[in-house]
């Protein structure tokens, strides 16, 4: 069997293919299946070192992106560059002809579902989001099935085909070491509530200069894991180095550019509470059961950040700070509210929990093998 994948140039959307990859070669050695073969269709290979452990061939398919409101030029051009790269999707999925190809959608995935739906390849979307973007939407008219990650998102596809599944998450993030072991890890104290600020894999700027706005007051109470994003790392650092000059508790700050897995995974163990955006590492969140402060993008795709937060923290499992409110004090007097009450935090964390589903991956997989067999048979 031949599966291809295809979708976004985020984390968020790639992150979610390899766990989805894990689960069809863990179901294959279960059930004694001939191991698929896997493709990555799409403008770049985002990760190289996660393609190739997972066995993953990369086939580079170019996309021209669709901007609303802006960027008239350039949305001019790119209708050539998105005509080339049909015209690579239809050639690469001839190469290839696969029994399947599973779409995480965004406008990286679109040439690819045109060559799919050309050769009458079957395709299984997934939508991350509670509002799906428009490649998704289309896609979902023609898909054998389509996986959603929020009830909400069901609404914009066929009733039929629709399965609540959640969002895959890879295995090497969801087991955690334990609490001791991660705040060894970053070189912490037991006895000092810590906090995991992830802006995802790129950092948000908004986020990193509210925290480095009110970091002298947090270190005094709370000891912090910063992913910055790599872009801002060296900024940050410097910046560190002057307001905390005089502190007797700078070592409480660990500014980081880039979390990989084992480093997120222990970040995760050593945490009591994340502060984040309102993409794919909810469900990150939700799984290990840690209480949330949400801070959505003000300005997405449909305002599919803003729904995505309130939906996840709806049953209560964190709260939302919306971009127009996100000041030093408010984040600072939100961070002091969650810390003085435990029960608080207990009941933030067992409503993560609540939300989380495990199996996402898992079922993708069962689907993807199901789709792919009967095309084989056809």
């Amino acid at each position: 069997m031949k599966i291809v994948f295809t979708g976004g140039g985020s984390g968020g959307h790639f992150f979610p293919i390899i766990a989805v990859a894990e689960s069809l070669t863990k179901l294959a050695y279960e059930e004694k299946y001939i191991k698929p073969k896997m493709y990555y269709f799409g403008p770049a290979k985002y990760d190289e070192e996660l393609l190739f452990d997972n066995d993953i061939s990369f086939r580079k398919v170019v996309a021209g992106k669709r901007r609303v409101g802006y960027g008239r030029i350039r949305n001019f051009l790119d209708m050539f560059v998105m005509g080339w790269g049909i015209l690579q999707a239809i050639w690469r999925m001839y190469r290839v002809f696969p029994d399947v190809v599973f779409s995480k959608g965004s406008y990286t995935s679109f040439p690819v579902l045109v060559a799919a739906r050309f050769f009458g390849i079957p395709v299984i979307v997934h939508e991350s989001d509670s509002r799906p973007g428009r490649a998704n939407k289309w896609a979902g008219k023609f898909a054998e099935k389509v996986a959603v990650s929020y009830e909400q998102a069901a609404e914009f596809f066929p009733e039929e085909k629709i399965a609540y599944t959640g969002n895959p998450v890879r295995q090497d993030i969801t087991d955690l070491p334990t609490k001791d072991e991660g705040l060894s890890f970053f070189e912490l104290d037991n006895d000092v509530p810590t906090i995991l600020v992830t802006g995802a894999s790129q950092g948000a700027q908004r986020i990193n200069d509210v925290v480095l706005n009110v970091l002298p007051r947090m270190v005094k109470k709370y000891q912090i894991i910063h992913q910055t994003g790599p872009s801002n790392f060296e900024e940050i650092e410097r910046t560190k180095e002057i307001i905390l000059e005089y502190s007797e508790h700078k070592e409480r700050y660990k500014p980081v550019a880039f979390l990989d897995a084992n480093s997120l995974r222990h970040a995760a163990a050593a945490s009591d509470l994340v502060i984040t955006r309102a993409g794919s590492s909810l469900f990150e969140i939700a799984l290990w059961g840690i209480p949330s402060i949400v801070v959505p993008i003000s300005v997405s795709n449909g305002d599919h950040q803003r729904t995505n937060a309130y939906a996840y923290t709806h049953n209560g499992a964190g709260i939302v700070i919306e971009e127009n409110n996100l000041t030093s004090n408010i984040v600072l007097s939100q961070i002091n509210t969650i810390f003085s009450n435990d029960s608080i935090r207990k009941q933030m964390g067992e409503a993560a929990l609540k939300f989380a589903k495990k199996n996402a991956a898992d079922k993708i997989a069962r689907a993807l093998f199901d789709v792919g067999m009967k095309h084989q048979e056809k």
